[in-house]
């Protein structure tokens, strides 16, 4: 088998010395990969036939299937398993072993937050009152399961904060269930009689009076096709007490099947608000009606705006019959405006808060408090925080700790204070109350992560020049004083899609990467939100391939900068971001040293026949119903794009046996075909955890697993020495 080479490192010793090290390492011979039935299954694409020799991997319960995974995870496990592991192992479970703390939300006069000891695989939830010392246990997800995989997914509390929503997530599915306790009124915690099921993807709304919720829901499992599970979404009225069964209908459109909704009820309680949108489609359409009357009655809704226009995001509904809208409508940084619902034209419209003037800034979110307005705005993916008065003058700053991320700002229309939680790649997630009066900001929670020091890393955030002359932002953290040698190991990740903007972040996991000299870029590729609705569209559909440009300028930058060099960078990407590195490395294989390819969206000609895909062909198309589309993707699917007996570096390939948003057949199908045409080039591996799924309610435990597994492949594959801390 092809072995990929050590770095060259001093001394004619000093590989076999390396941590971790083994006789596969020292280029003696390494596992056969498991031999696999192929079919001859050839599918026809406006006229090019595409074999798929290993379709049998998509039946997930077949025999073979769970032979097939089983054999790969032995293989992961020889790999991955060396002396320095339980170091690994260690490291990251004392580096995360401290006091964690959300931002509070806050209904009437309670804070809602949670809180996580340390290890604790699920965080606790917490009530408490605005001012009081004397907080309250709601929920504690770690009685659910005795191994954490059985997970919160989501709470809304009613207006008056007396009643709460919440959902249960069983092995990191997106598919759930969801209850309702009580806050006041009785013994806190209590349930009311109802479990409301088959609440995949449902947002909820509180009548304002406490009565009940509205809700949206996908057609019960069982009662239609599989393949129409994500068609005719409907919103019902649920009156508290009832079964769901007895839930009323109050809005569909059989008309248009492939429309999402989601209810909102407006700050002020005037209007539930129903958004229509289109898979993962970001603009949305927007319908309203009044909130008195009956809230079990069908229709009755004005059509605000049409789908798939632009964004709109309804922030504000003051008493004199207009809406406060945020939006991109003829602005492609945003503005918020105030549309008077008599005559809601364009032409009428008043701005309170104007698009920003600013090159690489966009006004990212807007809450109302009691007198004023609170603007997180994105300046070349960093976060400026800003307050005005209801008529958009009267314009402060908020200052903020350093360049990072404003997530989760918490503000009530009697209040005039805000909470908002902050983070950046070494400022670890942090609680701020701020007062919009006297402009005190203070921090709600203190959190130390044991033994990290902040002022022995640094990051810079630069441009590089993509292919095509486009300037892409990144952003690179590592120890003061590295030596720009080209012999640092690094990790490059990306995302690029979705509208998705990457911006910076703390994690306690990665400092253990950064002790050991790693440099850690994040690069802000086409195809996310950094920069608005263009960049997006600059990277999705039939222009995705500038995704991968960047990605590739990135990789170069870094090479060319000195930071590492080919055989000492390894890229990370997840979901879309899977389909990222998978797609670079196969277009670009000389260019990388390893490669993780968590939850990967694989098989780009099939991926939207199988569960939540079919919502992404508005970001990357339809192969089988459009010739032009088929054309790009078959152009970079990775799963097509395998080359035979090419030199690929290490590749290790994660999925879950839970992961019902991109199937697992993605990862099996990419791992299965790279072995199957590249019989010598080793590792190439897939690891297949159970009882988790895409990522969202991992336990703590699991995460430390994955992450020590991930450290210990990129310590043999890129020839590290992982010194113990």
């Amino acid at each position: 088998m092809k072995v990929r080479p050590l770095p060259l490192v001093a001394g004619l010793l000093a590989a076999a010395l390396l941590a971790g090290a083994t006789t596969q390492d020292r280029g003696q011979s390494a596992p056969d990969y498991p031999r696999l039935k192929t079919l001859d299954v050839v599918d026809d694409y406006h006229g090019t036939k595409v074999a798929d020799p290993f379709r049998w991997l998509e039946d997930l319960g077949d025999p073979d299937t769970h032979a097939f995974v089983e054999a790969q995870n032995r293989l992961t496990r020889q790999y991955v398993d060396i002396p320095s592991r339980p170091v690994i192992r260690q490291r990251l479970e004392k580096l995360i072993d401290y006091p964690r703390v959300s931002t509070p939300g806050r209904e009437g006069d309670r804070l809602f937050y949670s809180r996580n000891t340390g290890l604790q695989n699920q965080s606790v939830q917490y009530m408490k009152g605005q001012g009081s010392d004397e907080e309250v246990e709601l929920l504690d997800p770690n009685e659910w399961s005795a191994d954490g995989t059985v997970a919160l997914a989501g709470m809304n509390v009613s207006h008056d904060a007396s009643m709460m929503i919440y959902g249960v997530s069983v092995g990191g599915s997106d598919q759930r269930e969801m209850r309702v306790m009580k806050l006041a009124g009785g013994e806190v915690g209590e349930l009311f009689p109802e479990t409301m099921k088959n609440m995949r993807f449902a947002g909820t709304a509180w009548h304002p009076e406490g009565t009940g919720f509205w809700y949206n829901q996908y057609p019960m499992p069982g009662t239609v096709p599989p393949a129409q599970e994500r068609l005719n979404n409907k919103v019902f009225w649920h009156e508290l007490g009832t079964e769901q069964s007895q839930d009323v209908q109050i809005h569909a459109f059989p008309a248009d099947p492939e429309l999402s909704f989601f209810p909102w009820v407006t700050p002020g309680h005037r209007y539930l608000i129903v958004y229509a949108s289109r898979g993962t489609d970001r603009r949305s359409g927007v319908m309203y009606r009044e909130i008195a009357g009956d809230p079990a009655a069908a229709g009755g809704f004005t059509q605000l705006f049409s789908p798939e226009d632009a964004r709109y995001s309804i922030i504000d509904d003051p008493e004199d019959g207009t809406l406060v809208v945020l939006t991109d409508k003829d602005a492609p940084r945003f503005r918020l405006v105030q549309i008077d619902l008599e005559d809601p034209s364009p032409s009428n419209w008043q701005t309170i808060i104007p698009e920003p003037a600013e090159e690489g800034t966009i006004l990212n979110g807007v809450d109302r408090a009691a007198t004023r307005y609170v603007a997180e705005y994105m300046q070349d993916a960093r976060s400026v925080l800003k307050h005005y008065a209801l008529d958009g003058s009267d314009e402060h700053a908020i200052d903020l700790p350093t360049i990072g991320s404003v997530a989760g700002i918490t503000a009530n229309r009697d209040r005039d204070d805000i909470f908002f939680g902050f983070t950046s790649f070494t400022y670890p997630a942090t609680p701020f109350h701020y007062d919009l009066k006297s402009g005190r900001l203070e921090k709600w929670a203190e959190i130390s992560p044991p033994g990290f020091d902040p002022d022995a890393y640094e990051t810079r955030q630069i441009f590089y020049t993509s292919n095509d002359g486009t300037r892409v932002p990144m952003f690179i953290t590592h120890r003061k004083g590295l030596e720009l040698d080209g012999d640092n190991p690094t990790i490059l990740y990306g995302y690029g899609g979705f509208l998705i903007s990457e911006t910076p972040g703390f994690s306690a996991l990665r400092t253990a990467w950064l002790e050991q000299g790693g440099v850690y870029a994040l690069a802000n590729l086409r195809g996310g939100g950094e920069y608005g609705e263009p960049w997006h569209e600059a990277g999705m559909r039939h222009k995705k391939q500038n995704t991968f440009d960047d990605f590739h300028a990135a990789a170069e930058y870094l090479i060319a900068e000195k930071y590492t060099r080919s055989d000492k960078l390894a890229i990370q990407g997840g979901s879309n971001g899977g389909l990222l590195v998978a797609a670079a490395v196969t277009q670009r294989p000389e260019l990388y040293g390893a490669v993780l390819c968590h939850v990967p969206v694989i098989d780009m000609l099939r991926y939207h026949t199988w569960g939540t895909g079919r919502f992404w062909t508005v970001e990357y198309g339809n192969a089988i119903d459009s010739e032009a589309d088929f054309r790009t993707l078959y152009a970079y699917s990775p799963l097509h794009n395998i080359g035979e007996n090419v030199d690929y570096p290490p590749i290790l390939t994660l999925t879950a046996d839970g992961d019902d948003r991109v199937v697992p057949y993605n990862a099996f199908k990419f791992v299965a075909t790279l072995q199957q045409k590249n019989p010598d080039t080793w590792p190439l591996l897939l690891r297949h955890d159970v009882g988790s799924g895409h990522g969202a309610g991992k336990p703590i435990s699991k995460t430390l697993d994955e992450q020590a597994d991930l450290y210990a492949f990129l310590v043999r594959a890129l020839g590290m020495d992982w010194e113990e801390k």
